[in-house]
Protein backbone atom coordinates (compact mmCIF):
# COMPACT_ATOMS: atom_id res chain seq x y z
CA UNK A 1 0.00 0.00 0.00
CA UNK A 2 2.74 2.49 0.74
CA UNK A 3 4.58 1.70 -2.55
CA UNK A 4 1.21 2.46 -3.98
CA UNK A 5 0.85 6.21 -2.48
CA UNK A 6 4.19 6.68 -3.31
CA UNK A 7 3.51 6.28 -6.46
CA UNK A 8 0.29 8.30 -6.43
CA UNK A 9 2.64 11.20 -5.29
CA UNK A 10 5.30 10.71 -8.14
CA UNK A 11 2.69 10.89 -10.69
CA UNK A 12 1.35 13.83 -9.29
CA UNK A 13 -2.10 12.93 -8.98
CA UNK A 14 -2.98 13.91 -5.62
CA UNK A 15 -1.86 17.18 -6.93
CA UNK A 16 -3.77 17.17 -9.78
CA UNK A 17 -6.99 16.49 -7.43
CA UNK A 18 -6.26 19.26 -5.30
CA UNK A 19 -6.22 21.43 -8.72
CA UNK A 20 -9.55 19.99 -10.12
CA UNK A 21 -11.26 20.40 -6.71
CA UNK A 22 -10.38 23.81 -6.61
CA UNK A 23 -10.92 24.98 -9.88
CA UNK A 24 -14.54 22.76 -9.27
CA UNK A 25 -15.58 24.89 -6.41
CA UNK A 26 -14.73 28.22 -8.28
CA UNK A 27 -16.66 27.20 -11.03
CA UNK A 28 -20.03 25.89 -9.29
CA UNK A 29 -19.90 29.13 -7.17
CA UNK A 30 -19.67 31.36 -10.80
CA UNK A 31 -22.33 28.93 -12.15
CA UNK A 32 -24.32 29.36 -9.20
CA UNK A 33 -24.47 32.95 -10.01
CA UNK A 34 -24.80 33.53 -13.59
CA UNK A 35 -27.68 30.92 -13.12
CA UNK A 36 -29.79 33.22 -10.73
CA UNK A 37 -29.11 35.98 -12.88
CA UNK A 38 -30.01 34.29 -15.92
CA UNK A 39 -33.17 32.79 -14.15
CA UNK A 40 -31.81 29.29 -15.11
CA UNK A 41 -34.21 26.22 -13.93
CA UNK A 42 -32.99 24.70 -10.93
CA UNK A 43 -31.90 21.05 -13.22
CA UNK A 44 -29.37 23.02 -15.01
CA UNK A 45 -27.31 23.44 -11.25
CA UNK A 46 -27.69 20.23 -10.62
CA UNK A 47 -26.28 18.86 -13.76
CA UNK A 48 -23.56 21.51 -13.50
CA UNK A 49 -22.79 20.17 -10.42
CA UNK A 50 -22.91 16.02 -11.30
CA UNK A 51 -20.62 17.17 -14.60
CA UNK A 52 -18.02 18.23 -12.37
CA UNK A 53 -18.65 14.91 -9.76
CA UNK A 54 -18.00 12.86 -12.87
CA UNK A 55 -15.15 14.52 -14.42
CA UNK A 56 -13.10 14.03 -10.65
CA UNK A 57 -12.60 10.17 -11.38
CA UNK A 58 -11.98 10.45 -15.26
CA UNK A 59 -9.49 13.25 -14.25
CA UNK A 60 -7.51 10.91 -11.69
CA UNK A 61 -7.40 8.37 -14.04
CA UNK A 62 -6.33 10.46 -16.36
CA UNK A 63 -3.45 11.55 -14.55
CA UNK A 64 -2.29 8.06 -13.35
CA UNK A 65 -2.13 6.55 -17.11
CA UNK A 66 -0.81 9.82 -18.56
CA UNK A 67 2.44 12.16 -18.26
CA UNK A 68 2.89 14.76 -19.99
CA UNK A 69 6.99 14.69 -21.42
CA UNK A 70 9.10 17.11 -23.52
CA UNK A 71 7.66 15.29 -26.52
CA UNK A 72 4.26 15.90 -25.32
CA UNK A 73 1.48 13.40 -23.58
CA UNK A 74 2.09 10.03 -23.23
CA UNK A 75 1.58 6.87 -21.73
CA UNK A 76 3.21 6.45 -18.19
CA UNK A 77 3.73 2.71 -18.95
CA UNK A 78 5.28 3.52 -21.63
CA UNK A 79 7.75 6.30 -20.55
CA UNK A 80 11.68 5.56 -19.18
CA UNK A 81 12.08 6.38 -15.63
CA UNK A 82 14.86 8.58 -16.71
CA UNK A 83 13.03 9.99 -19.32
CA UNK A 84 10.22 10.65 -16.83
CA UNK A 85 9.83 14.92 -16.07
CA UNK A 86 6.84 14.78 -13.32
CA UNK A 87 9.11 15.92 -10.79
CA UNK A 88 9.08 19.27 -13.27
CA UNK A 89 5.33 18.83 -13.69
CA UNK A 90 4.70 18.53 -9.60
CA UNK A 91 6.57 21.72 -9.54
CA UNK A 92 4.03 23.50 -11.99
CA UNK A 93 1.16 21.62 -10.43
CA UNK A 94 2.46 23.37 -7.29
CA UNK A 95 1.95 27.04 -9.33
CA UNK A 96 -1.30 26.15 -10.30
CA UNK A 97 -2.48 25.11 -6.61
CA UNK A 98 -1.13 28.43 -4.76
CA UNK A 99 -2.99 30.51 -8.15
CA UNK A 100 -6.29 28.31 -7.62
CA UNK A 101 -6.37 29.46 -4.03
CA UNK A 102 -6.02 32.65 -4.27
CA UNK A 103 -8.57 32.66 -7.37
CA UNK A 104 -11.04 30.80 -4.64
CA UNK A 105 -10.10 33.03 -2.16
CA UNK A 106 -11.12 36.16 -4.02
CA UNK A 107 -14.74 34.41 -5.61
CA UNK A 108 -15.10 33.68 -1.55
CA UNK A 109 -14.70 37.10 -0.65
CA UNK A 110 -16.58 38.27 -3.74
CA UNK A 111 -19.76 36.61 -2.68
CA UNK A 112 -19.29 37.23 1.07
CA UNK A 113 -19.60 41.04 0.40
CA UNK A 114 -22.05 40.67 -2.32
CA UNK A 115 -24.27 38.39 0.52
CA UNK A 116 -23.49 40.62 3.22
CA UNK A 117 -23.88 43.92 1.72
CA UNK A 118 -25.55 46.54 3.92
CA UNK A 119 -28.84 48.36 3.37
CA UNK A 120 -27.94 51.79 3.15
CA UNK A 121 -29.57 53.83 6.05
CA UNK A 122 -30.73 56.88 4.58
CA UNK A 123 -30.21 60.18 6.39
CA UNK A 124 -33.71 61.56 8.15
CA UNK A 125 -34.89 64.12 5.90
CA UNK A 126 -34.05 61.80 2.95
CA UNK A 127 -36.66 59.17 4.83
CA UNK A 128 -38.94 61.84 5.30
CA UNK A 129 -38.94 63.21 2.03
CA UNK A 130 -39.61 59.94 0.68
CA UNK A 131 -42.49 59.20 2.99
CA UNK A 132 -44.04 62.67 1.32
CA UNK A 133 -43.39 62.01 -2.13
CA UNK A 134 -46.70 61.26 -4.27
CA UNK A 135 -45.29 58.15 -5.95
CA UNK A 136 -47.66 56.91 -8.66
CA UNK A 137 -47.61 53.84 -11.40
CA UNK A 138 -49.12 53.96 -14.88
CA UNK A 139 -50.26 50.42 -16.07
CA UNK A 140 -50.81 49.98 -19.31
CA UNK A 141 -54.40 50.79 -20.52
CA UNK A 142 -56.54 47.55 -21.58
CA UNK A 143 -57.15 47.55 -25.13
CA UNK A 144 -61.09 46.94 -25.27
CA UNK A 145 -61.81 47.51 -28.85
CA UNK A 146 -62.92 44.48 -31.40
CA UNK A 147 -59.42 44.52 -32.94
CA UNK A 148 -56.60 43.31 -30.77
CA UNK A 149 -54.67 44.85 -33.21
CA UNK A 150 -55.56 48.09 -31.24
CA UNK A 151 -53.41 47.06 -28.86
CA UNK A 152 -50.97 49.93 -30.18
CA UNK A 153 -53.56 52.32 -29.36
CA UNK A 154 -53.94 51.59 -26.12
CA UNK A 155 -50.65 51.00 -25.16
CA UNK A 156 -49.36 54.47 -26.75
CA UNK A 157 -52.15 56.56 -24.29
CA UNK A 158 -50.53 54.70 -21.39
CA UNK A 159 -47.28 56.06 -22.77
CA UNK A 160 -48.13 59.37 -23.02
CA UNK A 161 -49.72 60.07 -19.71
CA UNK A 162 -46.83 58.62 -18.50
CA UNK A 163 -44.58 60.95 -20.04
CA UNK A 164 -46.78 63.92 -19.18
CA UNK A 165 -46.75 63.24 -15.54
CA UNK A 166 -43.36 62.17 -14.95
CA UNK A 167 -42.08 65.83 -16.17
CA UNK A 168 -44.34 67.01 -13.19
CA UNK A 169 -42.12 67.92 -9.93
CA UNK A 170 -43.62 66.41 -6.76
CA UNK A 171 -44.32 63.23 -8.51
CA UNK A 172 -42.74 59.79 -8.91
CA UNK A 173 -43.74 57.92 -11.85
CA UNK A 174 -41.70 54.22 -12.34
CA UNK A 175 -40.19 53.84 -15.75
CA UNK A 176 -42.20 52.25 -18.37
CA UNK A 177 -40.35 49.14 -18.00
CA UNK A 178 -41.29 48.49 -14.64
CA UNK A 179 -45.54 49.30 -14.83
CA UNK A 180 -45.76 47.39 -18.42
CA UNK A 181 -44.06 44.39 -17.08
CA UNK A 182 -47.55 44.36 -15.21
CA UNK A 183 -49.02 43.82 -18.57
CA UNK A 184 -51.41 41.37 -19.16
CA UNK A 185 -50.95 39.74 -15.57
CA UNK A 186 -54.49 39.04 -13.49
CA UNK A 187 -52.85 40.39 -10.45
CA UNK A 188 -54.03 42.52 -7.24
CA UNK A 189 -53.39 46.32 -7.21
CA UNK A 190 -52.20 46.12 -3.82
CA UNK A 191 -49.62 43.81 -4.75
CA UNK A 192 -48.71 46.00 -8.34
CA UNK A 193 -48.26 48.70 -5.80
CA UNK A 194 -45.75 46.86 -3.68
CA UNK A 195 -43.86 45.48 -6.07
CA UNK A 196 -43.46 49.40 -7.56
CA UNK A 197 -43.26 50.85 -4.14
CA UNK A 198 -45.73 53.55 -5.13
CA UNK A 199 -49.17 54.40 -3.11
CA UNK A 200 -51.30 55.10 -6.53
CA UNK A 201 -52.34 53.54 -9.32
CA UNK A 202 -53.68 55.00 -12.76
CA UNK A 203 -55.36 52.32 -14.64
CA UNK A 204 -57.94 52.43 -17.26
CA UNK A 205 -58.97 51.05 -21.25
CA UNK A 206 -59.39 52.45 -24.32
CA UNK A 207 -61.74 51.27 -27.01
CA UNK A 208 -61.45 52.26 -30.53
CA UNK A 209 -64.18 52.57 -33.27
CA UNK A 210 -63.13 53.68 -36.65
CA UNK A 211 -63.00 57.05 -35.76
CA UNK A 212 -64.74 57.25 -32.54
CA UNK A 213 -63.06 56.87 -29.19
CA UNK A 214 -63.35 55.61 -25.11
CA UNK A 215 -61.04 55.89 -23.04
CA UNK A 216 -61.58 55.37 -19.46
CA UNK A 217 -59.44 56.08 -16.90
CA UNK A 218 -59.29 55.58 -12.83
CA UNK A 219 -56.98 56.67 -10.01
CA UNK A 220 -56.86 54.19 -7.11
CA UNK A 221 -55.50 55.20 -3.51
CA UNK A 222 -53.82 52.08 -2.38
CA UNK A 223 -53.78 52.69 0.95
CA UNK A 224 -57.12 53.32 1.28
CA UNK A 225 -58.61 51.67 -1.57
CA UNK A 226 -60.48 54.56 -2.42
CA UNK A 227 -61.14 55.59 -5.85
CA UNK A 228 -59.84 59.64 -6.35
CA UNK A 229 -60.92 59.89 -9.60
CA UNK A 230 -62.49 58.30 -12.45
CA UNK A 231 -63.75 60.13 -15.71
CA UNK A 232 -64.89 57.99 -19.11
CA UNK A 233 -64.44 59.78 -22.47
CA UNK A 234 -66.26 59.83 -25.61
CA UNK A 235 -64.74 61.44 -28.37
CA UNK A 236 -64.18 61.49 -32.07
CA UNK A 237 -60.04 60.30 -33.14
CA UNK A 238 -59.83 63.75 -33.55
CA UNK A 239 -60.02 64.67 -29.77
CA UNK A 240 -57.38 62.48 -28.28
CA UNK A 241 -54.90 64.68 -27.82
CA UNK A 242 -57.44 66.88 -26.02
CA UNK A 243 -58.73 63.64 -24.07
CA UNK A 244 -54.94 63.13 -22.87
CA UNK A 245 -54.28 66.42 -21.50
CA UNK A 246 -57.42 66.66 -19.99
CA UNK A 247 -56.42 63.24 -18.17
CA UNK A 248 -53.38 63.93 -17.11
CA UNK A 249 -54.88 67.67 -15.41
CA UNK A 250 -57.05 65.70 -13.90
CA UNK A 251 -54.77 63.23 -12.57
CA UNK A 252 -53.15 66.12 -10.27
CA UNK A 253 -55.98 68.22 -9.92
CA UNK A 254 -57.34 65.43 -7.78
CA UNK A 255 -54.29 64.85 -5.84
CA UNK A 256 -53.80 68.34 -5.13
CA UNK A 257 -57.66 68.10 -3.81
CA UNK A 258 -56.84 65.22 -1.26
CA UNK A 259 -53.35 65.50 -0.29
CA UNK A 260 -52.80 69.01 -0.70
CA UNK A 261 -49.98 68.31 -3.49
CA UNK A 262 -47.55 71.58 -3.85
CA UNK A 263 -48.00 70.72 -8.07
CA UNK A 264 -49.75 72.85 -10.72
CA UNK A 265 -52.33 72.06 -12.67
CA UNK A 266 -51.03 73.49 -15.64
CA UNK A 267 -47.59 71.85 -15.94
CA UNK A 268 -49.51 68.46 -16.51
CA UNK A 269 -49.79 68.40 -19.96
CA UNK A 270 -48.78 65.76 -23.08
CA UNK A 271 -46.35 67.31 -25.58
CA UNK A 272 -47.95 66.78 -29.24
CA UNK A 273 -45.12 67.00 -31.70
CA UNK A 274 -48.21 66.99 -33.82
CA UNK A 275 -51.61 67.07 -34.12
CA UNK A 276 -52.15 65.03 -37.54
CA UNK A 277 -54.14 62.09 -36.07
CA UNK A 278 -52.93 60.13 -39.15
CA UNK A 279 -48.96 60.46 -38.43
CA UNK A 280 -49.75 60.28 -34.73
CA UNK A 281 -51.38 56.88 -35.41
CA UNK A 282 -48.64 55.58 -37.53
CA UNK A 283 -45.72 56.59 -34.53
CA UNK A 284 -47.72 54.91 -32.25
CA UNK A 285 -47.77 51.55 -34.09
CA UNK A 286 -43.97 52.08 -34.79
CA UNK A 287 -43.10 52.57 -31.14
CA UNK A 288 -45.16 49.51 -29.96
CA UNK A 289 -43.35 47.51 -32.59
CA UNK A 290 -40.27 48.98 -31.47
CA UNK A 291 -40.84 47.66 -28.45
CA UNK A 292 -41.14 44.54 -29.51
CA UNK A 293 -37.96 44.21 -31.39
CA UNK A 294 -36.79 41.42 -33.47
CA UNK A 295 -35.94 42.14 -37.04
CA UNK A 296 -39.15 42.20 -38.84
CA UNK A 297 -40.81 44.14 -35.99
CA UNK A 298 -38.11 47.21 -36.26
CA UNK A 299 -37.87 46.87 -40.44
CA UNK A 300 -41.75 47.72 -40.22
CA UNK A 301 -41.42 50.08 -37.45
CA UNK A 302 -39.20 52.02 -39.54
CA UNK A 303 -41.51 51.99 -42.38
CA UNK A 304 -44.03 53.63 -39.96
CA UNK A 305 -41.86 56.17 -38.54
CA UNK A 306 -41.14 57.54 -41.90
CA UNK A 307 -45.05 57.11 -42.71
CA UNK A 308 -45.53 59.43 -39.80
CA UNK A 309 -43.18 61.95 -41.01
CA UNK A 310 -44.07 61.87 -44.37
CA UNK A 311 -47.37 62.35 -43.19
CA UNK A 312 -46.81 65.28 -41.03
CA UNK A 313 -42.96 66.65 -42.38
CA UNK A 314 -43.15 68.77 -39.58
CA UNK A 315 -43.37 66.12 -36.94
Amino acid sequence: MGDFFTELRRRNVFKVATVYVIVGWVLVQIADVAAENFGAPEWVMKMFIVFMVLGFPVAMIFAWAFEITADGLKLEKNIERSDSISSQTGQKLNIWIIGTLVLALAVSVYLNIGDDEPVVETDSSVAESARDEISIAVLPFVNMSNDPDNEYFSDGISEELLNALVKIDGLRIPSRTSSFAFKGQNQDIRTIAAALEVDHILEGSVRKSGDTVRVTAQLIDVNSDRHLWSENYDRDLQDIFQIQDEIASSIVTALRETLGAGIAVEAASVEHPTRDVDAYQAYLRARHLYQKRGNENMARAIELFKEAIDTDPGF
